[in-house]
């Protein structure tokens, strides 16, 4: 009875332990839709930047370019969904949404609809692109998503001359589930990848060059923490009780009474 009030204590403590981890794989939280720009950047350097959990709304015409930006850290798989409010009138269209770095790299989509053709009578248009999730470090031959800013691009594609110009609505969204430890790898980038530059104005005056100015509500985690740290920890207790319930089982009631010590 004693090893199992001992087991049922540790696991209870190893469970209070691990509570933190769990709730990281919930999505990120919504955010204060006031403060969410209602305007897109035409390139990379205009894009605008909204956080994760906005819903940023911009107006546009069939043939344009919109771009926007915001930031993704270490142990997340950003979900990038957007929506385009067509004309009433208008031939079929293709619309594409593409995600690209702070190295301006574009990133493959794990799943999602990231190209659609709307018919002649749709009113909307829904894209998704899931991306896959953020590494803390990899190598430098390899396109792995890394922290940093992330660039989204909207735009129609084999656009009939007829509706080009044609005005739409588009909204766009980004969220993030933490995968965490899974995600984790040995090794870590000592800043984000945010040299992709954008352009403010500041008092009326001439526009001026800035890096990103967007980071995650907890600040950049890269770094060696991981919550693979508390499941290592929770795999070297168990091992540890296993090892004493087993000596508990195994040793015996010892040297019986009747029995006398051995000279």
């Amino acid at each position: 009875m004693r090893t199992v009030r001992v087991l049922s204590a540790a696991l209870l403590t190893l469970g209070l332990a691990a509570a933190p981890a769990v709730a990281d794989a919930s999505p990120s939280p919504s955010r204060d839709s006031s403060a969410a720009p209602t305007r897109a950047g035409t390139s990379f350097r205009t894009a605008t930047e909204f956080e994760q959990g906005q819903r940023a709304t911009a107006s546009g015409s069939t043939g344009d370019y919109l771009y926007w930006s915001f930031p993704a850290d270490t142990g997340q798989r950003p979900t990038v969904r957007a929506t385009v409010k067509l004309p009433d009138t208008h031939a079929a269209q293709t619309w594409q949404i593409d995600v690209y770095d702070g190295l301006r790299r574009r990133q493959a989509c794990q799943y999602g609809a990231q190209t659609r053709t709307a018919a002649a009578d749709a009113s909307s248009v829904d894209l998704t692109c899931v991306l896959r999730t953020v590494r803390a470090w990899s190598e430098p031959w390899a396109n792995d998503p890394l922290p940093g800013t992330y660039y989204i691009r909207l735009t129609a594609t084999g656009v009939p001359a007829s509706d080009l110009g044609l005005p739409v609505d588009t909204e766009v969204r980004a969220d993030s589930k933490d995968i965490g430890g899974p995600a984790a790898v040995d090794g870590s980038l000592a800043e984000p990848l945010v040299p992709g530059i954008a352009t403010k104005s500041e008092d009326q005056q001439e526009n001026a060059a800035v890096l990103a100015g967007l980071q995650p509500e907890d600040g950049w985690a890269s770094g060696w923490w991981s919550d693979r740290w508390v499941w290592t920890a929770v795999g070297g207790v168990l091992a540890a009780l296993a090892g004493v319930a087993g000596y508990a089982l195994t040793r015996g009631a010892g040297r019986p009474a009747r029995v006398p010590p051995s000279a």
